[in-house]
C-alpha cells in the first residue's frame, strides 16, 4: 500500500465557532511549501473555507481579521480591488476576478467540531 501523502483531517474549531453569515475563523496553512492564510465560514448553514487570496491578485482578503462578507452579508468581497465571491462555490460572481474561483478547502463537520481536510497541495503549518 502507498504511503498516505497527506495528514488526517485537522481540528479547526467547535461548530458553534461558525456563526451563520458572521465571522470567520481564520488559520494557517502551507500551499505548495509557502505559509498562506485560510478562512472558514458558515453560509446556509453549511460550513466553507478558502484560502485567504483573491482570484484577481493573490492578497489576503478580509477587511479586519475575520471579516470577509460584504455589508449584505450575500457574498463574500475582497477588501483590496472589490472582487465578489460566490460563498457555497467560491466563484467569482463581480469584479476583477472574472471568471476565477477561490481555492476551497475541504471541511466537515462531526460531534460539535469542524475539521479541514488537507490536501497534497495544502498542507498544516505545522507538521512533527
Amino acid at each position: 500500500m502507498p504511503e498516505q501523502d497527506t495528514a488526517p483531517p485537522q481540528l479547526l474549531c467547535g461548530s458553534s465557532e461558525l456563526q451563520e453569515r458572521g465571522k470567520a475563523v481564520t488559520f494557517d496553512v502551507i500551499q505548495w511549501r509557502e505559509p498562506v492564510r485560510a478562512f472558514a465560514l458558515r453560509f446556509d448553514g453549511q460550513a466553507v473555507a478558502y484560502l485567504n487570496r483573491c482570484a484577481h491578485v493573490p492578497t489576503e482578503m478580509d477587511w479586519q481579521e475575520g471579516e470577509f462578507l460584504d455589508a449584505d452579508k450575500r457574498f463574500i468581497m475582497c477588501s483590496i480591488h472589490g472582487a465578489v465571491y460566490d460563498p457555497l462555490s467560491g466563484q467569482c460572481v463581480m469584479g476583477p476576478c472574472n471568471r476565477g474561483r477561490l481555492t476551497k478547502i475541504e471541511v466537515t463537520e462531526r460531534d460539535g467540531e469542524v475539521y479541514w481536510h488537507p490536501t497534497r497541495d495544502t498542507k498544516p503549518a505545522f507538521q512533527d
